[in-house]
């Protein structure tokens, strides 16, 4: 049974997807105006999770991602420019280019980070015309008014308007500020659903409507992106916690007015990520992207292993010294991986030893994706000897099905031919309990660029 914390009922539930052993998915992807820093990347590492921890369940999963490439305004208040337009200025690029260019950048970081692909990427420029279709749809049954820079959504006709964060007051959610710029807008809370071009501006990006020439609203792409590949309801919408207030309340209301359902059944927001305690933001100019841990020489899965560390709704701090330890812990766990494969070892004591860390393992993972205490369970079980090598070899590569780390990539690498005549002399000189002399043949070992690691199974060598 696989229970997740439902952000719509705020308690953790039994998950019952809506066909039988299929889950369908729509995660917010990026918008592709620059890159995405190691905060957003922590957000598509735990729908990472939750989508391998729903496969190592048996389940078939259907996963949709947007790319946004038009519609996502410098301020939620629905007014400053276009981020895909704005981008395109500054670096003298069309839009279209600009979109190509960052999109396949964050495809990089992903699969730099061992996150599966989902199974339709779909863009926003895509879908434009199943955008008006919906905008239409809410005109008709009265939910929109246009005022001089666009349609919008008036939020008092929807009767529980802001569901998704306990109906706080708007005056809670310093929303005042959401108002400015948008002369004629109603309500605090109304959000734009069609944005006309404005006189004298121009855009790379605007289509025609029954409205006037314009562009969508953020908002609406997600509802006919995810509802156009899932239908409504599906099982499970996913995004950022910063996605509660705002986005996601404006798309279920969308959905609800449009077709009287909440979109999806389940929804689940990752928390934070702080750097060196301070919150992510390039006017403190303390961003960092997954190209600055590369450049100092950082396995980008230390990454990976170190956001396995924190449960997906806790807040976490990023700091260097954090990510140089799941660095070690990593070469620790490859090292480990390698040693284990030398030999198979006698069987455990108990036949039901093995299965019962995997039935603890997932029960962990299953109990809204605990990989902090999946992960400890984990080095627990290298540690245990009462089980084989061989067993535990086992263990960690089925577990690693979730953790996503690659340690089954991880070969023994093929050592020359004169280190291994040295570590065998050395390992005679051993057993002659003739020490120096074996001293000094693990220093000249050590000169040609390995070292000798000596284990109950026999001496194994690396490369420094």
């Amino acid at each position: 049974m696989i229970k997740l914390y439902n952000t719509l009922t705020r308690k953790k539930e039994e998950f019952k997807p809506i066909e039988a052993k299929t889950v369908g998915i729509y995660t917010c992807g990026p918008t592709v105006y620059w890159f995405s820093h190691i905060g957003n990347l922590r957000t598509y590492f735990f729908e990472d999770i939750l989508k391998r921890v729903l496969l190592y369940n048996n389940y078939a999963v259907k996963h949709i991602m947007n790319i946004t490439d038009v519609g996502h305004l410098t301020s939620d208040a629905d007014t400053g420019e276009d981020k895909l337009e704005k981008s395109a200025l500054r670096e003298n690029k069309t839009v279209w280019e600009v979109a190509d260019f960052y999109t396949k950048h964050f495809q990089n970081d992903l699969k730099n980070l061992n996150i599966k692909e989902p199974t339709v990427w779909v863009k926003a420029t895509d879908t434009i015309k199943e955008q008006i279709d919906l905008i239409k749809i809410l005109e008709q049954k009265g939910f929109t008014y246009q005022i001089a820079d666009g349609v919008y959504f008036d939020t008092s006709k929807l009767k529980n308007y802001g569901v998704l964060r306990g109906n706080k007051k708007p005056i809670e959610l310093k929303a005042k500020a959401r108002i400015e710029g948008a002369a004629g807008k109603k309500n605090i809370t109304d959000f734009a659903l069609w944005k006309l071009t404005g006189p004298g501006v121009q855009r790379q990006m605007e289509w025609d409507s029954p409205w006037g020439r314009g562009f969508p609203g953020w908002h609406t792409e997600c509802v006919v992106m995810s509802i156009k590949n899932l239908g409504i309801p599906f099982d499970i919408h996913c995004g950022g916690i910063d996605h509660i207030q705002i986005h996601h309340t404006n798309e279920i209301s969308q959905a609800q007015g449009a077709y009287g359902k909440i979109m999806a059944n389940y929804w689940l927001h990752g928390e934070f990520l702080n750097i060196e305690g301070g919150k992510i933001s390039k006017s403190i100019g303390n961003v960092v992207n997954l190209d600055d841990l590369i450049k100092k020489g950082f396995n980008p899965l230390s990454l990976r292993y170190l956001f396995l560390t924190a449960h997906y709704r806790s807040n976490m701090d990023f700091t260097w010294k954090s990510l140089e330890a799941s660095q070690n812990a990593l070469q620790n766990l490859s090292a480990k991986i390698l040693q284990l494969g030398i030999s198979g070892g006698l069987p455990s004591v108990s036949v039901n030893l093995e299965e019962a860390y995997q039935k603890k393992f997932l029960d962990f993972i299953s109990d809204d994706l605990n990989t902090p205490k999946a992960l400890a369970l984990m080095w627990q079980m290298t540690n245990d000897p009462a089980l084989s090598s061989k067993e535990k070899h086992s263990l960690i590569l089925d577990m690693d099905k979730v953790f996503g780390l690659d340690l089954d990539k991880i070969k023994k690498e093929k050592i020359p031919v004169e280190i291994n005549r040295l570590s065998q002399a050395r390992e005679k000189t051993r057993q002659d309990k003739k020490w120096a002399k074996a001293d000094e043949i693990r220093n000249e070992i050590a000169k040609q660029g390995y070292e000798i690691e000596d284990t109950p199974q026999g001496p194994v060598i690396k490369k420094i």
